[in-house]
């Protein structure tokens, strides 16, 4: 098969990804743009509150379900009942009973008492009783109620203001009515005021040794003991842009249980006032205690809403402004005295990247599993540990989104849900088109989904395999084919899912009966507009192409082969013309050559070239005397040593016979040729050993030097050839320089 009828298999192909594959977004990305986008959304609401109340009443219903604490019996209620009123028979009660009240408390000697009933005017009888009582008792509070104006302020009673024994018990209502807060200082008209809740604390605290100070960590917080008061921002917890003046705190108000063989007192020990003032009631239940006086009878509808306050349908159980504040009371001593944890908050930046976490969470659940059943379980499971964590942290003190990470981790699994819904949709009418279109083109042609799955088959691809295509369908290559040719078709299938790029690739191929073929694939990727992702493969049979290809590879080898032994051959050939066989020097063609290029150099270069002629002394004798063979032995050790005694740049040639001439290239001056020339003489003389014997011969040397004596190569030659006879007519052993 041509790669030209494979082109209009591919325009085809190319022209569907045109017309229905669009790339919406990435398949890695899917997750993170939905989640991203959910979140987004969520914290919209966030912003603007709509998600307050709800945000309320999870952490609402946390208060309720955290379980009872162990009841420490430091507060006392002393409580104006309604059967205390019916039997005092007045509201307010005169100054006289509760000068009277104020009496017994004081022999009871406890460590502070609370009165927490506006007194800001005389109820006669028994005024001035009671102011000396106030002044008998170093360790009253007295209330007072702080407002900019002055129409809606309630004074104090003016002898506890005088002696600064007053707090303020103003309260703050959420929305829903509800109090989450408490405040600990307020200004008003540039004064700073205490609450009465703190100032009783610090009463109960102060004979503990424990004193407020200045935070170490911020001297702007509050620090009671090792308690840190960390002052309520306006947008803390749920709360969106709240009122957050004065010093205000996030009340973890306390569960108090009941007390041991009691199942119906539960909270903090009440004791009615009809009770105080008959006497009635043990010593020990007042002594070294906090003691709070305050209205719990209905009739005076001084009752406030918390979080242990139900809303189950019509029912509300609120309680006592009294009770209100010996919840303020009991938090502050058990901060300071037993580390119990504040209610605290995440740094916003913190809440919303927890937001988009569950967001993320709640798509990639969904994504992973793909499958209704399972997705479910995924989707409950996660949920119950979204509240159990949210649950668990805030036992220890922590405040956490729990109802926009649920919403968002919802809102992404169900958008994901219809993601999954529309592609698979998507997914079938694409592969519904892809048959269409791919059965009409002869070309095996086969489509992969993102787990490496044949999802459509051509008839052409079918044949070529040998299988039938209800067989292959939702089936990979490694059910049928060897491990090894598998594992190549998922690397390259992997590859482009991995890179998003085609991939052209030739491999082998088996089919049904064991026939094995050589195949070009043309992998590429695309997607459909729900963002499917497809593998889409074109084979073609390159079989006998590769054969042929074969057999001229075989023929250019071995022309190739045949080439390189022609080459051996050549070097050989010209090896043997130019040099000498005996001695593997240069022969006198390749002395003339380098002589002439040697000169043209020099002439280039401005420089010397010597020029030596050298010829043995004796050699005849030695050559006559022992044989030709052992001559021949000498010839060729001498010819090691002319090569030892030069440079790498000079030449040394055998002419024939005893005969050598040597080229000495760039020479600075004449004298460095004549020392050249005085270590060949010393290098011949020594003796040499021709198997058993021992010889002697010597050489003179006839030097030439270009262009001082000639700068003809032929006269050159001449030159240090007559030199070389006038040395041994001289007495051989010599040297002897051109004349």
């Amino acid at each position: 098969m041509s790669k030209q009828s494979i082109r209009p298999s591919l325009h085809l192909i190319f022209r569907f990804k045109k017309l229905i594959f669009k790339k919406l977004f990435e398949s890695r990305n899917r997750e993170l743009i939905t989640a991203s986008s959910i979140a987004l959304c969520i914290l919209i609401l966030r912003f603007f509150g709509l998600l307050q109340p709800l945000e309320w009443a999870v952490l609402d219903q946390f208060f309720r379900l955290r379980p009872d604490e162990p009841l420490k019996e430091r507060i006392v209620i002393v409580e104006i009942d309604e059967p205390s009123l019916r039997e005092l028979r007045s509201w307010p009660i005169s100054d006289a009973v509760l000068a009277q009240l104020l009496q017994k408390l004081k022999l009871y000697q406890p460590r502070a008492i609370g009165l927490d009933i506006y007194r800001n005017l005389p109820v006669e009888p028994g005024y001035q009783k009671l102011v000396d009582t106030y002044k008998s008792l170093p360790n009253l509070i007295g209330i007072e109620l702080l407002a900019h104006k002055s129409s809606i302020r309630v004074e104090p009673p003016p002898v506890l203001s005088q002696q600064n024994q007053v707090g303020f018990n103003n309260v703050l209502h959420d929305a829903d009515g509800k109090i989450r807060r408490s405040l600990l200082y307020w200004h008003v008209e540039n004064q700073a005021h205490e609450s009465f809740a703190l100032k009783l604390a610090k009463l109960y605290l102060k004979a503990e040794g424990i004193n407020p100070q200045q935070a170490a960590n911020n001297r702007k917080y509050l620090q009671l003991g090792k308690a840190v008061f960390y002052r309520f921002q306006p947008n803390d917890g749920a709360y969106v842009r709240a009122d957050n003046r004065g010093y205000q705190i996030l009340s973890n108000f306390p569960k108090p249980g009941c007390r041991k063989s009691s199942q119906t007192n539960c909270g903090f020990r009440k004791v009615p006032l009809r009770d105080m003032l008959a006497d009635k009631v043990p010593i020990s239940w007042f002594q070294d205690r906090i003691v709070l006086i305050g209205s719990t009878a209905t009739s005076l509808q001084d009752f406030f809403l918390i979080p242990y306050s139900s809303r189950l349908i019509d029912q509300v159980q609120p309680v006592a402004g009294v009770e209100l504040q010996a919840y303020f009371i009991s938090e502050l001593i058990s901060a300071a005295l037993q580390e119990r944890p504040l209610l605290k908050v995440w740094y916003e930046p913190w809440e919303w990247l927890w937001i988009f976490v569950w967001s993320y969470l709640g798509t990639m659940t969904v994504w992973q599993t793909q499958r209704t059943s399972k997705s479910i379980f995924s989707i409950i499971f996660s949920c119950l540990l979204l509240i159990s964590c949210a649950y668990l942290v805030f036992l220890d003190g922590w405040w956490i989104p729990v109802v926009p990470a649920f919403l968002t981790f919802w809102a992404s699994a169900i958008a994901i849900i219809y993601q999954i819904a529309n592609m698979q949709e998507e997914l079938k009418r694409s592969k519904e088109f892809l048959f269409q279109l791919i059965n009409t083109i002869p070309d095996p042609i086969f489509v992969k989904n993102e787990k490496y799955q044949w999802i459509v088959l051509n008839e052409a691809y079918c044949q070529l395999i040998g299988y039938p295509k209800n067989l292959l369908l939702e089936k990979s290559e490694y059910d049928f084919f060897d491990k090894h040719q598998a594992d190549a078709f998922y690397f390259r299938d992997r590859l482009v899912f991995r890179t998003q790029k085609a991939l052209e690739h030739e491999e082998k191929f088996t089919d049904a009966t064991g026939k094995t073929y050589l195949i070009a694939t043309k992998r590429s990727l695309h997607k459909d507009s729900a963002g499917n992702v497809f593998l889409i493969g074109v084979i073609r049979d390159i079989t006998e192409r590769k054969l042929r290809e074969e057999n001229l590879q075989r023929t250019a080898d071995e022309l190739s082969r045949y080439n390189d032994e022609l080459k051996i051959q050549e070097d050989r050939l010209r090896y043997l013309a130019y040099h000498d066989p005996l001695t593997g020097l240069p022969n006198r063609k390749f002395f003339t050559e380098k002589l002439q290029e040697s000169l043209e150099w020099a002439k280039t270069n401005n420089s010397l070239v010597g020029l030596l002629f050298i010829d043995l002394d004796g050699f005849k004798q030695v050559n006559d005397t022992l044989g030709h063979e052992m001559g021949d032995r000498l010839l060729v050790t001498v010819a090691h040593r002319l090569s030892n005694c030069l440079r790498v740049s000079d030449t040394v040639s055998r002419l024939g016979g005893d005969e050598f001439t040597i080229i000495l290239r760039a020479i600075p001056h004449v004298d460095v040729a004549a020392k050249i020339a005085q270590k060949i003489l010393a290098s011949i003389t020594e003796p040499i050993v021709l198997e058993d014997n021992t010889t002697r011969v010597s050489a003179s040397i006839g030097i030439s030097i270009y262009p001082v004596h000639s700068q003809d190569m032929e006269i050159l030659i001449q030159q240090a050839d007559s030199a070389m006879y006038r040395a041994k007519h001289f007495g051989k052993n010599r040297l002897e320089f051109a004349g």
